[in-house]
């Protein structure tokens, strides 16, 4: 008897699929209510940190260097205060084999697929994740298809994401383009039930134990340089996989260094809407991401996601576009160093942050990566311009998603803009009750403490005030 392919009996056949295509069995992990046994599930990935760093350095992967962006912390202690200004480090992430700190989670994720005898992988990105999979799946000879939600309903493709593509391709990938909408997860599960590949997903626990050496060397390089952990670690912060690895390394390696994330503010964009799909100038790393995956981090395609950002964010900061375009072009300008749009993100934080700090703190902006033709300033503007966004010089603060893209017309009006994390908290508690719809267990209580970076009695306070 034929199965039933509609996207109804597809959805219905998820959990299995899932099973199937994981490697892991989500299951053994529940409690039956709200809270999951979540260090149990990352310690089910069965990789130790100094494991997963042998897999990743036969494989191009990790021992990245730490450059330090003297010129622009310069520029940032003319703006401070006296006697502020902290240093200002990156991490270069795009030196990983397909030039960005996806290719850690990649590492793990294809070697388990190998592992575990998979022929194949799948994975659904518009993104960096996918050539990374590529680039990990060529090297140990797997089959590899890309699922790339890229079009809107008209058929037009932000360039960024075109640009991914082609890369994927040029890895040996199979890329599946489809336009904004729900096609995206039925088309992959059922490429994962109609191959039986493995889902090399950006959010299961190999996939996340891949980036706890991003943290781990941090702490490292930092003390073997400085003698000492970095002040600060901003993270650009979107499905909330890269802070959450990047956080348990540090912890793994005994650093106390504050945790901050970095979004782009896209605040009135439904990422979702046709409509809007090609309003925004950043693919990743903005609020259309990073806010509903902390406040909800369930939404991935997986059962459990083990990237949960709100366990590990001491402080959550969002910039304009128009800021990191400008931070882009300073970076390559007065560095030297050309990178591409994602990391400048966490980077624009750190340089306004900077000007906050003491001279003789440190902050490491932990990722950067590859640029090209679609990565771009130039095309990405060029495309807003077509698109109906106005480009101008101002002050970023006046910037509106969707409607203009704003240049400080002066280093000094970049800013940063806290997030309400107590709100967002308050918002994953919520969250939880409203998808399980059951009275909270003590378990529970003890498990959203754990989740929302709190304790006990916030937790308990959030549900009174339902």
């Amino acid at each position: 008897m034929s199965k039933d392919m509609s996207y109804a009996g597809v959805m219905a056949r998820r959990p299995e699929i899932m099973k199937n295509s994981a490697g892991l069995d989500f299951s053994l992990f529940e409690s039956g209510s709200i809270a999951f046994d979540y260090e149990r599930m990352m310690k089910a990935a069965g990789f130790t940190i100094e494991e997963i760093q042998k897999i990743q350095s036969e494989h191009g992967v990790g021992n990245t260097p730490i450059i330090e962006l003297r010129n622009l912390t310069a520029l940032a202690r003319k703006l401070a205060p006296e006697g502020k200004g902290a240093r200002i480090f990156i991490k270069d992430e795009a030196a990983n084999a397909s030039g960005s700190f996806k290719a850690r989670r990649a590492s793990t994720a294809v070697y388990q697929a190998k592992k575990l005898g998979y022929k194949g992988v799948v994975t659904a990105t518009s993104g960096n994740y996918g050539a990374a999979v590529a680039s990990q799946a060529a090297m140990y000879g797997l089959k590899c298809i890309v699922v790339q939600e890229c079009y809107d309903s008209r058929g037009v493709g932000q360039p960024e994401i075109i640009e991914k593509a082609r890369k994927c391709e040029a890895l040996g990938a199979e890329v599946v383009q489809l336009s904004v909408g729900p096609e995206l997860f039925y088309t992959f599960l059922r490429i994962l039930e109609e191959t039986g590949y493995f889902n090399a997903s950006l959010y299961t626990p190999f996939a996340i134990a891949g980036v706890e050496t991003l943290g781990y060397e941090i702490a490292m390089q930092f003390r073997e340089k400085h003698g000492k952990d970095p002040d600060v670690v901003v993270v650009t912060n979107a499905g909330g996989g890269n802070l959450t690895g990047t956080a348990r390394g540090l912890r793994k390696a005994g650093a106390q260094s504050k945790i901050v994330a970095a979004s782009v503010d896209l605040s009135g964009l439904h990422m979702a809407a046709d409509t809007q799909f090609n309003k925004k100038s950043f693919t990743t790393g903005h609020t259309g991401f990073g806010m509903p995956f902390s406040t909800w981090p369930d939404r991935s395609d997986v059962p459990r996601s083990a990237a949960r950002p709100l366990r590990y964010i001491e402080r959550y900061l969002t910039v304009h576009q128009g800021e990191v375009f400008y931070i882009t072009e300073a970076l390559a300008t007065l560095e030297g160093l050309e990178k591409g749009p994602a990391g400048n993100t966490a980077l624009t934080a750190a340089f306004a942050l900077a000007q906050e700090l003491d001279k003789d703190q440190m902050i490491v902006v932990q990722e950067t990566e590859y640029t090209g033709a679609g990565k771009h300033i130039q095309p990405q503007l060029s495309f807003a311009r077509d698109n109906g966004i106005e480009i101008k010089f101002g002050d970023p603060k006046d910037e509106v998603p969707g409607k203009n893209i704003i240049f400080p017309s002066h280093p000094s009006l970049i800013k940063v803009n806290d997030a309400d994390v107590i709100h967002m908290r308050k918002s994953l508690i919520k969250n939880a009750l409203a998808n399980y719809n059951v009275t909270p267990t003590e378990a529970d209580i003890e498990f959203l403490a754990l989740e929302t970076n709190s304790d006990v009695e916030f937790v308990k306070a959030t549900i009174a005030s339902e």
